[in-house]
């Protein structure tokens, strides 16, 4: 790490810790209601137990393990439709207008409608995990296909290559940059489908933690969580970016 980069995150850090100690002191000395405004120090008690007694982990399973199926799901399926639609027009006509109509609404409205056909399983939260993350990779690859510049593809007609010649040696590399562009925010996503699905009906996961939290008005307890939430996101995130780097450590040198 450079230098420039020390004092960014040096900075970034003791900005973050002089507003957790004006929080915490705003709470002790009153200017801030607990009820609603718990300080730093409970909402760290509350984490430390909820990991302490082991409650925490099986919540934090099930909504790994749907946001997981979900973003390699919603992979597959978008990437795979993406390519089918750019590469055949009739299939782009069937394609695009579903895919358009799923993007213009806020998808996690149709978390409600996948518990009444899925349940309170997991096959609901994998639902909307995979639509959020497949609607968005679908645009991706969709539209990293048709950006590519037609002079190269015409020459690789020229010289007698065929469909696969041209997906293997030019559309791949083209889209790899999409697809990575978009790969954290598909991490995001999925994480998204699987927490909202859970608290909209579900007996575990993280997402049903916060309804419960909510229903009891337990501030510390939400905080703590979206907390949690928080750092396993970054922690997706920054997998996800060590990805990136490896798959296009050409942008990097």
């Amino acid at each position: 790490m450079t230098n420039k980069n020390w004092a960014s995150t040096l900075r970034r850090s003791l900005t973050l810790l002089s507003l957790l100690a004006l929080w915490e002191t705003g709470a002790q000395v009153g200017w801030l209601d607990p009820f609603y405004f718990p300080p730093p120090s409970q909402v760290w008690e509350v984490m430390f137990t909820l990991a302490a007694s082991g409650e925490l982990w099986p919540h934090l399973g099930a909504t790994a393990v749907a946001a997981s199926a979900g973003l390699v799901i919603g992979l597959g399926l978008g990437i795979g439709l993406g390519f089918a639609a750019a590469l055949s027009p009739i299939l782009a006509e069937l394609l695009e207008p579903v895919m358009i109509l799923l993007n213009a609404i806020p998808r996690v409205i149709l978390a409600p409608l996948f518990v009444i056909w899925l349940g309170i399983g997991l096959a609901s939260k994998l639902a909307l995990a995979t639509v959020l993350v497949s609607v968005l990779l679908f645009f991706s690859v969709y539209n990293g296909i048709k950006e590519v510049d037609r002079r190269l593809i015409e020459r690789i007609r020229t010289l007698g290559g065929g469909r696969r010649t041209l997906i293997r040696e030019l559309y791949l590399p083209s889209v790899t940059a999409w697809i990575m562009g978009n790969f954290k925010v598909a991490v995001g996503f999925a994480f998204t489908g699987a927490v909202v699905g859970e608290f909209v009906a579900s007996s575990r996961g993280l997402g049903y933690l916060l309804q419960f939290a909510q229903s009891t008005y337990n501030a510390a307890l939400t905080i703590a969580l979206v907390v949690i939430i928080m750092a396993f996101v970054l922690l997706l995130f920054a997998i996800a970016e060590r990805l990136e780097r490896h798959l296009l450590s050409w942008r990097y040198v």
